[in-house]
């Protein structure tokens, strides 16, 4: 005769099976939510040793990485060897310094997927656990196939080098066109204005002096004369200052002379010991930025003094623009009508430099153009940098965050 079944005894045989549905209901639950997740759920363990293992693999592991789950799990070193080599040193500084700090491992690199000999673009993203005694450190995460996004910045990037191209050419040919009619209007109109004052000179010598309304007329054409031979001075010096045929120095004395006259603003100008040398095209840029530089503080900045500072290092030429006045709001940088500092930080990019805008102390704002002394072609020079972006013969990235 068998022994009655104690109370615990009948409980535990009541409740195993409602607990063993139960956990088929959340192993059902977890395995659908993975199945429908876009990318590779795994756990990740680095052991003391230095080796590795992938104690769990999702179904996506053939579809992302064109390795098996199964051959993964036996042979954990495979995911490495996907890796293209120069993202290799990103991989383990990354996985690294996760480990000694126990923070999340967010890393973007490269893998070569043989089942269709191309290369993917992946993003890893996991947290790390210390496991008790062993010293081994387990990631739980996610894997996910961003070649897309990559392909889409890299088009981005590139777009953005060759617009910056088009606008520095355009500038250029700008600043060219500027200088040929500017040199035309000199030459032919100043010419001929200059001829038409003498031959009227001459004909007012012969004019007879008790005819007090010839004299009269011949004086008023003689003043239009010259006030159309200042305007084509005027015109002419707007298009291209031809003082900056003798170096960018002497142009930039000269027009903070002339802005301190229009404007009626006190201007400070001071360069280094001797004339900083630059091409005629990189010159004029600068040039160019001045202008668009004390216009904006004629308009907007209610200044009464400016300091214009150009120095040269041994691998850069730095000019600073500062004012004391109302300065400039971070809001105002961000207008849709600020075409004026939008057209300067275009013409100091195209140079292959940067424009920054600050706070003055004491009050204003300054401006600092920072552009490499070389003279390589500035815009190709950029537009080659800018389009250094993550491609299929780029490092991968690393970083880690909290």
């Amino acid at each position: 005769m068998s022994k009655p079944l104690s109370e615990t005894q009948q409980a535990a045989q009541t409740t195993q099976p409602a607990i063993a549905q139960a956990l088929e209901q959340a192993q059902a639950r977890f395995d659908a939510i993975v199945r429908n997740m876009p990318g590779l759920v795994y756990q990740f363990e680095r052991r003391a040793d230095g080796s590795v293992a992938f104690p769990y693999l999702s179904d996506g592991c053939q579809a992302l990485l064109g390795v098996a789950a199964a051959e993964l799990h036996a042979q954990p070193e495979r995911f490495f060897q996907l890796i293209l080599e120069d993202d290799r040193k990103s991989y383990l500084d990354a996985m690294q310094a996760s480990a000694a700090s126990l923070w999340s491992w967010n890393w973007e690199g490269r893998i070569w997927v043989d089942a269709w000999k191309d290369v993917k673009w992946i993003n890893l993203r996991c947290t790390p656990h210390l496991l008790p005694g062993a010293g081994t450190v387990r990631w739980e995460g996610i894997m996910t196939n961003i070649t897309e996004s990559k392909l889409e910045q890299l088009e981005v990037r590139q777009s953005r080098a060759r617009l910056a191209e088009l606008t520095a050419h355009i500038e250029n040919v700008k600043e060219q066109e500027r200088t040929r009619i500017a040199r035309e209007i000199h030459d032919d109109l100043g010419g001929n204005l200059t001829a038409i004052k003498m031959a009227l000179a001459m004909l007012s010598r012969r004019l007879p002096q008790e005819d007090a309304a010839l004299q009269e007329k011949a004086a008023y054409v003689d003043s239009l004369v010259d006030r159309t031979i200042d305007a084509v001075h005027r015109i002419s010096l707007d298009l291209r200052p031809s003082i900056l045929d003798f170096g960018l120095v002497a142009a930039l004395e000269w027009q903070a002379k002339e802005f301190g006259t229009q404007a009626g603003i006190e201007v400070r100008f001071d360069s280094g010991p001797g004339e900083i040398e630059l091409d005629p095209d990189r010159a004029s840029a600068l040039f160019r930025i001045v202008q668009e530089a004390l216009n904006n503080i004629a308009k907007h900045a209610r200044a009464s003094k400016v300091a214009l500072h150009l120095s040269r290092t041994r691998q850069y030429i730095l000019l600073k623009i500062r004012d004391n006045g109302r300065g400039i709001a971070p809001a105002d940088r961000a207008k849709p009508q600020s075409f004026g500092l939008r057209g300067m930080a275009e013409r100091a990019r195209a140079l292959g430099g940067t424009l920054t805008l600050g706070q003055a102390p004491g009050g204003g704002t300054v401006v600092a153009i920072k552009i490499k002394s070389e003279n390589t072609p500035p815009n190709r020079h950029h537009a080659h940098e800018s389009a250094a972006a993550p491609s299929p013969a780029a490092p991968g990235g690393a970083t880690i965050v909290r």
